[in-house]
């Protein structure tokens, strides 16, 4: 057998190939699908924070406590429901587990003045040392 009959097989036979049509839509599905959920996980409940120029922005600890009240005058502590009554006595066991615990608290901007002192008078009331009003800078 020639050398030509040897490899004429190669250069004519079968070429294998893989549609990558499907691979790229599959891709830009998943690309879409996180652009539009991640945004929601990092912020679990959505409030409008009052604008105002503040001097030192609260750091971002990992440990800092979040008390949110909504526009309903829903109260989160963490991301969790709450009442006032049960955010009194977390804070409480918070404070007695660790003095310097630090509380942020979110209060949407339609919400009337009383309503996020309310929450502050419960914050005050259990000696929290360390708490903070969290606006949008202007």
């Amino acid at each position: 057998m020639s050398r030509r009959g040897r490899h004429a097989g190669r250069i004519g036979g079968p070429k294998a190939s893989i549609d990558m049509n499907s691979l790229i839509d599959l891709t830009f599905l998943l690309l879409v699908t996180f652009m539009l959920t991640i945004p929601a996980l990092e912020q679990g409940i959505s409030i409008m924070l009052p604008r105002a120029k503040t001097d030192v922005l609260p750091s971002k600890n990992a440990k800092a406590n979040t008390i949110t009240v909504d526009v309903n005058h829903k109260i989160f502590l963490n991301d969790v429901p709450t009442t006032l009554d049960q955010l009194e006595a977390d804070l409480k066991a918070m404070v007695e587990r660790d003095a310097d615990v630090p509380v942020l608290v979110r209060g949407d901007e339609r919400l009337e003045y009383g309503a996020v002192m309310d929450v502050v008078k419960v914050v005050y009331k259990c000696q929290v040392r360390k708490m903070a009003l969290v606006t949008v800078e202007k």
